[in-house]
């Protein structure tokens, strides 16, 4: 029998495309349920990747004998409650990023999992920067920045689609204080230079209404365009911005900027330079440094006590949420807030 017998709550994007397929190519792993938000699509997914089992209810998935794992793949709304619902049951947790609707689920999330140390609890990593997190992190060790004096983060949006539906992300019954990427990008960033302490946040919203899901008209509450600059704990500055409607933008990528050299990241290279150079060049990332995505065996071996977790920790969750709670608080305050 598998020793790890995982019911899948959630068969989004991300889910049927990662962790199910990766899941199941582990040996000892087996799904053996699966709901979604209708019985038509936990259907779908059941025949698609040949799970025995389909529920009514989330509760029923969480609540049946034959599994001692939960993988969540909802939208934010359900983080909490599952989690919670699957801690007290008596197993393991691996939870979709963004780790929640805010802080204070993202805390009573960590105090549950602290309740039960025998079992594993984690969220899914920002993905972006894998690939490049551990060249960069030894670069700043190694001195090429020297001082950090600023990290700038912008990312490439689309033109403004007012029309189209109101998708999840802009749902903020769904998402919580969660504004676009925001905290995807902020936990990336936190691997290679630690906290933020305090933040300033300006954000606009264009589509006044989109229509949700029954057709009907309803309040955009998540912002199309934000702007956040933030103290760092190591003494730095931290510009973010988050925008569904940067078309064009041909600079889509992170810089830091020290008093000794500057380090940009794209997608998938990275570039470098120092003082007296006359613009930035490639820096190679090798076989031995380059991340990539391990999730699924990452928990798996998790739970099989074999390594601990560290892409990403609730404790490390739960402080995103609070920059993300911050950010929140900014926007409504007009005021510096502390996170």
């Amino acid at each position: 029998m598998s020793d790890v017998r995982v019911c899948v709550v959630g068969a989004g994007a991300n889910t049927t495309a990662r962790h199910i397929p990766l899941l199941q190519g582990i040996d000892g792993v087996e799904i053996v349920g699966v709901v979604n938000r209708s019985e038509s699509s936990s259907s779908t997914v059941a025949k698609r990747f040949g799970i025995p089992k389909t529920y009514g209810y989330w509760e029923q998935a969480v609540a049946d004998r034959d599994t001692n794992t939960i993988v969540i793949g909802t939208w934010p709304y359900l983080h909490c409650p599952v989690t919670l619902a699957a801690l007290a049951a008596g197993k393991h947790v691996l939870t979709e990023a963004r780790m929640a609707m805010n802080a204070d689920e993202a805390g009573r999330m960590l105090d549950a999992s602290l309740a039960k140390p025998g079992l594993v609890a984690q969220v899914v990593p920002s993905p972006i920067t894998l690939f490049a997190d551990a060249t960069i992190r030894r670069l700043i060790a190694e001195g090429f920045l020297g001082q950090l004096l600023a990290v700038e983060s912008r990312i490439r949006g689309d033109f403004l689609d007012s029309e189209s539906p109101m998708h999840w992300r802009q749902n903020a019954e769904l998402s919580g204080n969660n504004i676009m990427a925001m905290g995807i990008y902020y936990e990336a960033i936190v691997r290679w230079v630690g906290r933020a302490t305090n933040v300033m946040a300006r954000a606009k919203t264009f589509t006044a209404q989109r229509l949700n899901e029954s057709g009907e008209p309803q309040p955009v509450g998540v912002p199309e365009h934000l702007d956040v600059v933030a103290d760092l704990k190591c003494g730095a500055q931290l510009h973010m911005q988050q925008s569904a409607i940067t078309a064009l933008l041909q600079d889509d990528a992170i810089y830091l900027f020290g008093s000794e050299g500057t380090l940009r990241l794209t997608s998938d290279r990275l570039f470098g330079g120092r003082k007296g150079d006359e613009q930035l060049t490639e820096i190679p990332i090798t076989a031995e440094e380059r991340g990539e995505w391990q999730v699924e065996e990452d928990f798996v071996a998790a739970i099989r006590g074999e390594r601990e977790v560290t892409h990403t920790t609730f404790a490390d969750g739960v402080h995103y949420m609070e920059f993300t709670d911050a950010v929140a608080r900014s926007i409504r305050s007009g005021r510096l807030e502390a996170v």
